[in-house]
């Protein structure tokens, strides 16, 4: 039962983040470096804060999280470093792809990388006993990945130059599925983060912190490690493009409107972790489910990604056969979330 309740609030928060891209397209008026860098402001750096300040202990300092002594809060954030570079190339990925394909690739790599790699650093077989579990119920969930990548080739095929332009402005299939891949390559080291900050989460629930909430910390040191990367990119990119006057130009219902919905996608985006930090706490009995849980939380986010692709009409025009094959894609997802409890 603690599993499935542990599965119903990673759903709801992957629900939440596969939202958090659809307020793009009410940003108006504004260079896409402009809208990354600002939503980013609330989803890598003020939301995480937050979060941060309200579960750390009275008696712990918030700059403790920044000692050299220490490297329990400095090596999420080296890795976030990393992972930003990933972030940047997943919003170019959904640029290129759209939101249904984009996310599909980047978080199918990120998936695979993010699970599997954290598995060898901690010694495991992945040849026999949990091990082997772990890498067939992966195997599975790239799969589906790999299927919904195909149905997405089959969509370009399918779709005349007008109905690509139409549904995605900069569609362009062969550079977009390279950024993806690169994309989830890099953006695995956010799982990496996670783990080089259990030292944290342990010492926050030593002190008193719940379990449920224990992990906030090394999510905002991993999502600052992120930020100072995409911010220093989306401000060259401002310079260089000039484009610096999308924050001084607008009037003030355009900006107004642009930042409610920079903060509205942040929040969003951001809900996922809380979600994930919450669900984890509920499959503490399950070493397989724990291992799995950075595979899930992605395999949900891109089911919820194909939803939402859908409903923006971002499939429209395409043949029978490749809504077959994009529905094998998502069933197979699916089935890989519930085959750790049968095996």
């Amino acid at each position: 039962m603690d599993i499935f309740i542990g599965l119903l609030i990673i759903t709801f928060g992957s629900l939440l983040q596969s939202s958090s891209y659809v307020p793009i397209k009410k940003v108006k008026n504004w260079s896409w470096e402009s809208f990354w860098l600002v939503q980013g402001i609330f989803a890598w750096l003020i939301f995480p804060l937050i979060g941060t300040l309200l579960v750390l202990p009275t008696d712990y300092s918030f700059l403790s999280l920044f000692q050299p002594s220490d490297s329990s809060g400095l090596m999420p954030m080296m890795y976030g470093l990393l992972w930003g570079v990933g972030n940047l190339t997943f919003g170019l990925s959904m640029r290129y792809l759209g939101v249904a394909l984009g996310q599909s690739i980047a978080l199918g790599t990120c998936s695979a990388f993010g699970t599997i790699i954290p598995a060898l650093m901690a010694g495991k077989d992945l040849f026999k006993g949990e091990g082997l579990i772990l890498l067939i119920v992966v195997s599975v969930a790239i799969a589906g990945i790999t299927v919904i990548g195909f149905a997405g080739s089959l969509r370009s095929q399918n779709m005349t130059e007008e109905q690509k332009k139409a549904a995605i402005k900069d569609f362009a299939f062969s550079k977009g599925i390279f950024v993806a891949i690169m994309a989830g390559a890099m953006s695995a080291c956010f799982s990496l983060g996670i783990e080089a900050g259990q030292t944290l989460k342990t010492e926050l629930i030593n002190s008193g912190v719940i379990d449920l909430f224990a992990g906030l910390p090394t999510i905002f040191m991993i999502t600052l490690g992120g930020f100072i990367t995409n911010a220093a990119y989306c401000l060259f990119k401002n310079y260089k493009n000039k484009s610096f006057a999308d924050y001084t130009s607008s009037s003030k219902n355009m900006l107004l409107n642009n930042l409610a919905f920079c903060i509205l996608a942040g929040g969003l985006w951001y809900s996922q972790f809380i979600c994930f930090e919450m669900g984890k706490s509920f499959f503490s009995t399950s070493d397989i489910m724990l291992a799995f849980s950075w595979s899930i939380l992605l395999s949900l986010n891109i089911i919820f990604s194909n939803v939402w692709g859908i409903l923006l009409k971002e499939w429209v025009g395409v043949s029978k056969k490749t809504v077959v094959v994009l529905i094998t894609g998502i069933l197979l997802l699916i089935f890989s979330l519930v085959l750790p409890n049968l095996l």
